[in-house]
């Protein structure tokens, strides 16, 4: 990798781009075939996802059940690794408003995939977010502005 940074950002948004858009398809060009997503717990769901075609699947399912949007904010990475600060925008069951859930993940990638993703965050049906973090100043995704600084707004 080039510039490591670039290179993740641009994995990763199409990563979240194909995950936001239910498109299976585009997912798994980012994977690794035995790629595992773990989950912090308690989530609802928590248990880990192994294999491309299942977690291209997943997020399938999930995006199409939350009206899901996934934001990249902010990204640290080497060749072999990267961490990410995200966002994702969802309608929560009986709400009428998109709520915010943030979260971080790190990834691992073998072959110029994404071969592993440990996921930090807790699902709640509010907003849920750093108490008085700057998010707007500092180029994150805000309410009514579902993409940021990094990461755009259209979806693939």
């Amino acid at each position: 990798m080039a510039d490591p940074t670039a290179d993740w950002t641009a994995l990763i948004s199409r990563y979240y781009d194909g995950c936001s858009a239910g498109d299976v398809d585009l997912v798994l060009t980012t994977l690794h075939p035995g790629v595992v997503h773990w989950f912090l717990a308690p989530n609802t769901g928590s248990t880990a996802v192994e294999g491309a075609e299942h977690l291209a699947r997943y997020w399938r399912k999930v995006t199409g059940k939350l009206q899901a949007r996934w934001v990249v904010d902010s990204i640290c990475a080497t060749p072999e690794q990267a961490v990410i600060e995200w966002t994702m925008w969802w309608l929560p069951e009986g709400a009428t408003e998109r709520v915010a859930t943030r979260g971080a993940e790190w990834f691992t990638g073998e072959n110029g995939l994404i071969r592993e993703i440990r996921s930090y965050y807790q699902l709640r049906p509010e907003t849920t977010e750093l108490d008085g973090f700057p998010y707007a100043e500092r180029g994150y995704s805000v309410p009514g502005a579902e993409h940021s600084g990094i990461h755009a707004a259209d979806v693939a």
